[in-house]
Parts: C-alpha cells; sequence; structure tokens
C-alpha cells in the first residue's frame, strides 16, 4: 500500500503527532548522511575544513580563559574528545528536531537544516589559513541533506494520517519502506564517511615517513643525566617523561599531518635577511641536544600538565641572527600549520646562555605527530602559549606593539615566564597509610633558574628540608622526597620550593589566568 493510500485515508494531523520519533529518525539520518558526505569532500579540500572540525575551532577560539581552564581542570588532555562529541550531541539533537519541524511545519525542518549547513560553511571559510573553497564540503552536504530529508519525512508512517486498520496493512509497509528508505540513507553516509576516512589515510603516510627517518647525530651532546636525578620512589614522576604520557595541550582538534618533504620555515618580519629553510637545509645544521622541561599555563598547582624531555635541534638565536633582526623589534611571532600564534620575547631568544631550539627530536627519536613533527619551538623558562609552538612554519620578527599573538585578545599574559613551583606526587589523599616512616616525594621546577631547595610541613609544623635530587641543568624540574615519621589521624602536607637564587615560592594562591596559576601543593592524609 502507498504512502499516498495513508494520505487519503487518514484523518487531519493524528499521524504528524503519531510520526514524530520517525521524523526525528529521519532528520537524524538525513543530517548524518550530509555530514558525511562533507567529511568526504573535506578530505579532498583540506580536513581542517570538516564541518565538525571548522565548529568545534571556532568554540576553541570563543571560549574565555576561565572556562578553558575549567575544561582542562574536569576533562585533562580528553578535553578536545569531549568537546568533539558534545558538538555531535548538539548536532544529533538539532537534526532530530530539524525533522520533527518538517513533518509538522513544513518547511521549518529543511529551513533550519539549511541555515545551519550555511553558517558552518561561514565558519569553515572564516577560518585562519583558509579560503572560499573551504565553504564548499559544508554546503554541498547539506545541499544534499536536504532534499533526503523532505524524502524521508514524506515516507514517516503515519506522517499525514492515523486510519490504521482502515487500509488493512498499509502501517505495515509504509514503515517497511520508510526503513529501507532510512537504512540505505544511512548506509550511504556510513561508506561516503569510510572513504573519507580512506582519503585521509595522509595520516598514515606522514607516520610511514617519520617511522623511517634517521636523525642526524648532534654536534653537541646534551650532559647524561646523572644516576643520581632518579630517586626510584614509587609513583613519582620519572626525570625523562616518555613521549607516550607527555603532555598535550594545544588548539587542534585534528593533529597536523605534515610530511617533511613539503614543510619549510620562513624568517621574515623585522629582518635585514629574511630566508626560508627545508626540511633537509634543516638536518643539514649542527644539531644540539638539550634537556627541558616544557609546562602549560593551563596547569593547576599540584597537577600533571607538564613534563621533561632531551630534545634535538637547531638554536633559534642562529636562525635569527642569520637574518639579522632590525632595531626596535622586541618579539617573535611563530606561526603553526594550522594557524595557531605565540609571541615570545626577541631577547630570549637570543640570549647566549638560553638553548631555544627549533626542535626535530624527542627523547631520541623524531617528534611524534601530537607534539610538532616534523618541527617545534622548545624555548626554556616560558610557558607554552608563548613559545612553544608545534608544527612551526613561520618566525616572524615584530612588535609586540604591532601584533598579537592567539592567546593574548583572549585575556591571557603576553609574557609568560614560567612560575616557580612544586608537586607531591606521592602518597595521594585515599591512600592506605600505616603509622611509621611514610615517603613523601615530587617534582619541583624554577626553569632556567634552577631549584635549590625544597621544603615539607605537616600540619602547622615548621618547615622541614627534602632531599633534592640530582639534575642535568637549571632547565629542567628536580626530584625530591622526604621520609616523614607519620603519627595515625589526619594531616595535611605540603610542599615549597626555593630557586637557586633564593626566591621562595609564594603561598599565595592564584588561578592559571591569565599567566600562571601560585601556591603551596598541600594535600590532606589520613594516617591509620
Amino acid at each position: 500500500m502507498s504512502t499516498t493510500t495513508e494520505r487519503i485515508a487518514a484523518g487531519p494531523g493524528t499521524g504528524r503527532r503519531r510520526g514524530g520519533w520517525w521524523a526525528a529518525l529521519a532528520g537524524v539520518v538525513a543530517a548524518g548522511a550530509g555530514l558525511a558526505l562533507a567529511e568526504l569532500l573535506a578530505a579532498f579540500v583540506d580536513p581542517a575544513s570538516s564541518p565538525v572540525l571548522a565548529a568545534g575551532a571556532a568554540v576553541v577560539d570563543a571560549v574565555p580563559p576561565g572556562l578553558k581552564d575549567l575544561a582542562i581542570a574536569w576533562f585533562g588532555t580528553a578535553d578536545k574528545v569531549v568537546l568533539l562529541v558534545s558538538i555531535g550531541v548538539v548536532l544529533a539533537a538539532g537534526a532530530a528536531l530539524a525533522g520533527v519541524l518538517e513533518q509538522r511545519r513544513p518547511p521549518a525542518g529543511v529551513v533550519l537544516l539549511g541555515a545551519v549547513g550555511v553558517v558552518a560553511g561561514v565558519v569553515a571559510a572564516l577560518r585562519p589559513g583558509a579560503t572560499v573553497v573551504w565553504a564548499v564540503p559544508s554546503l554541498v552536504g547539506v545541499g544534499a541533506a536536504v532534499p533526503l530529508l523532505r524524502a524521508l519525512v514524506a515516507r514517516v508512517p503515519g506522517a499525514t494520517g492515523s486510519a490504521v486498520g482502515a487500509v488493512p496493512g498499509a502501517q505495515g509497509v509504509a514503515r517497511r519502506e520508510f526503513l529501507v528508505w532510512t537504512g540505505l540513507s544511512a548506509a550511504a553516509g556510513l561508506v561516503a564517511l569510510g572513504a573519507s576516512r580512506a582519503v585521509s589515510a595522509g595520516g598514515r603516510a606522514v607516520q610511514a615517513v617519520r617511522e623511517a627517518i634517521r636523525l642526524p647525530a648532534p654536534a653537541t651532546t646534551a650532559p647524561p643525566v646523572p644516576a643520581g636525578a632518579e630517586l626510584d620512589v614509587d609513583g613519582l614522576a620519572t626525570y625523562l617523561t616518555p613521549n607516550e604520557t607527555f603532555y598535550r595541550i594545544d588548539t587542534a582538534l585534528r593533529v597536523p599531518q605534515v610530511n617533511p618533504e613539503d614543510w619549510s620555515l620562513t624568517v621574515t618580519g623585522l629582518v635585514d635577511e629574511p630566508f626560508t629553510i627545508t626540511w633537509d637545509d634543516l638536518l643539514a645544521l649542527p644539531l644540539t641536544e638539550h634537556h627541558v622541561t616544557l609546562a602549560c599555563v593551563s596547569n593547576q598547582v599540584g597537577g600533571d600538565l607538564i613534563g621533561n624531555a632531551l630534545w634535538l635541534g637547531y638554536p633559534v638565536r642562529e636562525l635569527l641572527s642569520r637574518a639579522r633582526p632590525q632595531a626596535g623589534a622586541d618579539m617573535v611571532l611563530s606561526r603553526s600549520v594550522d594557524g595557531f600564534t605565540a609571541g615570545t620575547p626577541l631577547e630570549v631568544l637570543l640570549e647566549d646562555d638560553r638553548d631555544c631550539l627549533l626542535a626535530v627530536g624527542m627523547n631520541g627519536e623524531p617528534l611524534p605527530p601530537e607534539h610538532g613533527f616534523p618541527a617545534r619551538l622548545v624555548v626554556p623558562g616560558l610557558y607554552g602559549y608563548v613559545s612553544a609552538t608545534k608544527w612551526v612554519t613561520e618566525l616572524k620578527v615584530t612588535r609586540f606593539a604591532d601584533d598579537e599573538a592567539y592567546w593574548t585578545p583572549r585575556g591571557w599574559s603576553a609574557l609568560g615566564p614560567i612560575k616557580l613551583s612544586s608537586r607531591i606526587d606521592v602518597p595521594r589523599p585515599g591512600d592506605n597509610l600505616a603509622a611509621g616512616t611514610v615517603t613523601v616525594a615530587g617534582v619541583a621546577w624554577a626553569q632556567h633558574t634552577g631549584i635549590g631547595r625544597v621544603e615539607v610541613r605537616v600540619d602547622d609544623g615548621d618547615w622541614v628540608a627534602a632531599e633534592v635530587a640530582d639534575t642535568v641543568g637549571p632547565d629542567t624540574w628536580r626530584q625530591w622526597r622526604y621520609d616523614w615519621d607519620a603519627a595515625p589521624g589526619d594531616h595535611l602536607v605540603a610542599v615549597r620550593a626555593t630557586d637557586a637564587g633564593g626566591v621562595v615560592q609564594t603561598d599565595a594562591q592564584a588561578p592559571p589566568a591569565p599567566d600562571g596559576a601560585t601556591g603551596w601543593h598541600t594535600i590532606p592524609l589520613t594516617i591509620m
């Protein structure tokens, strides 16, 4: 029995109420198929032109510092996954609403769906580095979703009447017809989505290139890590952070896949001799190794958005010296392949005793893609948001008065020196601890100054010096431990550090925004 027969047999309006759930399904399937088509086209245009990624990137750009810190505090390095899942949920709900509206108040549903698609196209076209072509995936996707939505809603069981039983078997036939249409549409969407993933196999190709790279031996090697740098306490952060557990905080929802053969770095701006180097040019230069601890400005007191690694690269000061910065320049605006920028004081990058690197290696291997492959900046002593640009492609010598980096207009300080801090790694609140000797241990850092002393305090007692491990130099964190004779009861244990210059870590509590958190890390412990 055809859908037309049902329309004739049905009474006015009742089927629209009955078919709401089917209409919602029609909306989700139509929008999903259109989105899958858009993803397929984005794989050819540019992966970043994906409607979902473009929308997510726009959300990241618009998030105020406080909300960004809240998201990182709640979700840590899973914040991007949470954002994308949230966008998916919102899109699904909106698509379901479009289906219901199209059934009950046509053409409200297709208008809603079309408006969302147009907005997505505009957002994609306005992304940094985008062209008007970036709008094409969203527009073509919604162009396919709109007629599909109309076709599916027209086949919603009972969409135009409720005379079930007036024509024997009609409702069952209509339901099967609807399910066939939605099933075929969903299958087509899955095929398109799978094809988009196949076309986007460039990431696997870049990974294969990375695995085949053999980095040259450094012309200047880093001092060996002294045996005394590790205190061998279970649960204590290792002196060198493995690549796979090194924190990752950036604005890229999709890790850029950059083939070294296509990569280059341009040094430009207020310089007398601008130039561009390729990957082969970079590897031919005398590279140097240096241990550096990096920290994110969003790190809370006691947080884990910090890590220490052995980096291999070329000194940034040599690149800048070759370009010959002009008088009056005071900032270098570094730009990533995805449009992110960081503003670093020029004088910091030119310091002879500060090994700022254009890094290509991390802990003895090429940079992992999520940490900037093929090249990134590593600057001791500055938070990453003003220095640690990944997938870097440009160094623009400029002035703070003339240029702003990505996070500055969003409320963060233009200057980001890492603050003296310390952390308790073990024990953790809630651990089952018996009276007697309890080892309290953690790490402390004061990059490019160095840690001079670490002290521990239990409750309101005196500060007691902890054992501080050896270190390679002032640009890395140091482990510390304190063997505490713990008595039964509830206690508060705090730690503070003093840098090599005698500056004591402040107890003033401050949030990460706008230039880094401060305060003593204090934990509650119960001794049985």
